[in-house]
């Protein structure tokens, strides 16, 4: 209701935020490694003065200088958290206050790196935005601003804890590298389909890059979007000029470009780095005389993990259906002792065989189903990038599963039953996930097709009530036995093609459930699975095994004409051996494939059985390094992403444990390490790029020497000298610490040291590397590693 009545203002026109607060402090002599909230309380004048000029300039919305106001970054300080953004917030309520305008909290990135990739716990990171959001409404702001994210889970954590502390308006915006991708994979429609489904009021995007290098990013979350997008580009491309770093856009160019973005349907705007009054009064006067596009709803169904989006409705998606505890001995066995094997090994099996969503189900009757849930979804998450199905009949085990879950899921399921719609409802809204219809009500299954479509025609009206969409609502008109209920097969099937003709929605069915009780079940499944597709079905929950069955939906596509041209099915089928491809499963798994899938215990027991024939040095350079190239040359060509990358590195890890345990064992001493220095320079508190370096340099085999953040000058240089060191790595994120980048490389060159310097950080390019006297510029953790091997080609380490 707030945000209905905030955007009811600007329903004829532009909504447009401030310029960047950064940007205005280095003007008025910020100092490097200073915490700029901290003026909130010690130099209240400078942050009113800023916020003066851009109300002054035009703008709407005023953003507390609270960007970095979390506990952790905070810890040491002589403030609170409390103090620094009750006084952000009252300062930019009291200028705003004079000229009628609105107030923003602004909550940017913790600064630490996100389980499983890094250390930080989603409820940890839920904790720290909620102390934030309740000290920000409490003083009075008028909506949550979460800008500047780059992992999406972390988002989803701000974004929880905004919607469940506050009734106030929840705008979310995430940052994009040149590729397309937010540092952790995330691409531009898989953020619309997360962060719109967990209910934010305006999403897009902010930092990044300059106006006219966004726009094809623009474009595409225009594409999916249904909600207003909010866009706040940087002034341009950052460059060093030998003293400062400046920004290559005016702001009539900058204005330039947002009057595209306004015309394509972007109704929110600001700036981020580099950007001042000037650019936000020059945004004024471009759009003074426009107004802006009705937002349009777009129809599609869709389901995301953080890297992948699976549309439902654009051809036939498969569920895979093995990770289930029914008829499967092994995988009960597991539950009961609480291990993860059997659902790694089955994600990863069923993502080869071509499944683009797993079904998830851990019911036991003798094992907490929530708690299991919770694990279970975490393991699927660190092997592979597909959507998970959530799949019980427990609505807290639902709600578990669907709070950890880093993208938006499936839900399965809901029924008919006024009680269960009651209680699993709430848990679609809030959580935002497709959810699955079961056509079964208070008297049980309908015999007959039409009774089964009535209970659709209820639940999706119901839904309605809650705030789901139709298209999140995917309709199961239950698979029964033929063995035991053959006549209720065709009413199936009929239920199907009525449910798609009346309502438009998507279809599921557990194909294999036909065939229960019959011999051959392979050809039962088949032909109901054809059977199904002709009637309407979208998502079929089956054998990924089952080649028949692939066989027959790659036919169905191209004779309906969902595969053009047959492009698919000549790719998989037009080799020469006339058989689709079949990439490594479970029965022919080396220690490289588990390594490449971030297998880590098959890792450690595959590299136990090398250890009775193989040398340690063999398995080091002969698996361990061929297979972390492999995963970074997949990386490069984005098969896979930042936390695929790690979970391959941290799976060396339990390879080396082995290999060690067995040098320690022989009497034999360990391989020498080559040592690099990693450091977050003066004035920068920013590390999470060195840190995820660390980790990959790490299980490279490289000794790391981790300086931390804010380092001084001298400590670098006393410990390239004290322990020979022959590759620095130093890592700025913020602009105006790149002179101190500068400075320390000056010193390392004035002390004679004779190291080779690699530099690297979201701020830098190869001119800014070259500019100040690096060796190297990495543009990323990949790259760092590349470049290590390039200095120590000879390595062998564990």
């Amino acid at each position: 209701m707030k945000f209905k009545n905030l955007l009811s203002k600007f329903d004829k026109k532009f909504m447009l935020f401030d310029g960047a607060m950064g940007t205005m402090l280095q003007k008025s002599g910020l100092q490097p490694g200073k915490l700029p909230e901290i003026l909130n309380v010690t130099d209240a004048e400078v942050i009113k003065q800023i916020h003066r000029k851009y109300l002054d300039a035009g703008a709407d919305i005023i953003i507390s200088n609270t960007f970095g106001a979390n506990e952790l970054k905070y810890n040491s300080s002589d403030y609170t958290i409390e103090d620094i953004i009750t006084a952000g917030v009252k300062i930019a309520k009291e200028e705003a206050g004079r000229k009628g305008k609105l107030v923003a909290l602004d909550l940017g990135p913790i600064g630490q790196v996100m389980e499983p990739t890094g250390n930080l716990s989603f409820k940890a990171a839920y904790k720290l935005f909620k102390n934030q959001v309740v000290i920000g409404e409490r003083t009075g702001a008028d909506l949550i601003l979460i800008e500047t994210m780059s992992d999406l889970y972390e988002a989803k954590a701000a974004v929880l804890a905004a919607k469940e502390n506050s009734s106030l308006p929840v705008f979310c915006t995430m940052t994009f590298q040149k590729d397309g991708r937010t540092l952790m994979g995330t691409d531009p429609k898989t953020m619309v389909v997360a962060l719109e489904g967990l209910g934010v009021d305006v999403l897009g995007v902010n930092c990044s890059l300059g106006p006219a290098e966004l726009q094809g990013i623009v474009d595409e979350i225009l594409k999916y979007s249904s909600i207003p997008v909010l866009v706040q580009p940087n002034a341009g491309l950052p460059r060093y000029d030998g003293r400062n770093t400046v920004y290559d856009i005016t702001p009539e160019e900058f204005s330039n470009n947002i009057v595209i973005m306004a015309k394509k349907g972007v109704r929110i705007f600001g700036g981020c780095c580099g950007t001042d009054p000037e650019f936000i009064e020059s945004i004024v006067n471009a759009l003074k005389f426009m107004k802006p596009l009705d937002i349009r709803e777009k129809g599609y169904t869709a389901v995301c993990s953080p890297t992948k989006t699976v549309f439902i409705g654009k051809g036939i998606k498969i569920i895979g259906e093995k990770i289930n505890p029914t008829g499967q001995e092994d995988y009960k066995k597991e539950l009961i002792e609480g291990k993860v094997n059997y659902i790694k090994k089955q994600s990863v099996v069923q993502d080869n065989q071509g499944a683009d969503i797993l079904g998830l189900n851990v019911g036991l009757p003798e094992i907490d189903e929530p708690s299991t849930m919770k694990k279970a979804v975490k393991a699927v998450q660190e092997v592979v990038q597909l959507p998970v199905d959530i799949d019980s009949p427990n609505p807290r085990a639902l709600e578990a599963g669907a709070r950890i879950y880093n993208g938006k899921p499936i839900i399965n399921s809901v029924n008919g039953k006024k009680k269960v719609m009651e209680t699993v409802f709430p848990i679609v809204k809030k959580y935002g996930g497709c959810v699955i219809a079961l056509t079964i009500d208070e008297n049980g299954i309908p015999n007959n097709a039409e009774d089964r479509v009535s209970i659709a025609g209820k639940i999706i009206k119901t839904a309605a009530s809650y705030g789901i969409s139709k298209r999140d609502i995917i309709v199961d008109c239950l698979t029964l036995t033929a063995s035991a209920q053959q006549k209720e097969v065709m009413e199936t099937i009929k239920a199907v093609k009525l449910v798609k003709e009346k309502f438009g929605v998507k279809t599921v069915l557990g194909v294999s459930n036909i065939s229960y009780g019959l011999p051959r079940r392979c050809v039962l499944n088949r032909t109901f699975l054809a059977l199904a597709l002709n009637a309407g079905l979208d998502l079929p929950i089956m054998n990924t095994q089952d080649q028949g069955m692939k066989d027959i939906i790659a036919g169905f596509q191209v004779l309906t004409g969902i595969d053009k041209e047959g492009e698919n099915y000549i790719g998989e089928y037009g080799s020469k051996s006339n058989s689709p491809k079949v990439k490594c499963s479970e029965t022919d798994k080396k220690l490289n494939d588990a390594i490449i899938e971030g297998m880590g215990e098959e890792a450690a027991r595959i590299t136990s059985s090398l250890l009775k024939v193989e040398k340690p040095e063999n398995i080091v350079n002969s698996y361990i390094i061929p297979a972390l190239d492999e995963v970074g040359k997949m990386y490069e060509s984005q098969d896979v992403f930042l936390p695929q990358l790690i979970q391959s590195a941290e799976t060396v890890k339990k390879s080396f444990e082995i290999i060690k345990k067995k040098i320690l064992k022989d009497g034999k001493k360990s391989i020498k390490k080559d040592s690099i220095v990693l450091a977050t320079v003066k004035g920068d508190i920013h590390d999470i790029g060195k840190n995820i370096v660390k980790v990959l340099l790490e299980n490279y085999g490289f000794d790391v020497i981790d300086l931390g953040r804010d380092v001084d000058i001298e400590k670098v240089v006393g410990t390239v000298k004290d322990r020979d060191i022959k590759l620095v790595g130093l890592s700025a994120l913020m602009t105006t610490t790149v002179p101190n980048m500068k400075k320390t490389i000056d010193a390392l060159r004035e002390n004679q040291l004779k190291c080779k310097v690699v530099v690297g950080g979201a701020v830098l390019n190869q001119n800014y590397a070259d500019m100040i006297g690096a060796d190297y510029y990495a543009k990323d953790a990949r790259e760092a590693v590349k470049i290590a091997q390039k200095i120590f080609p000879v390595s062998t380490t564990v």
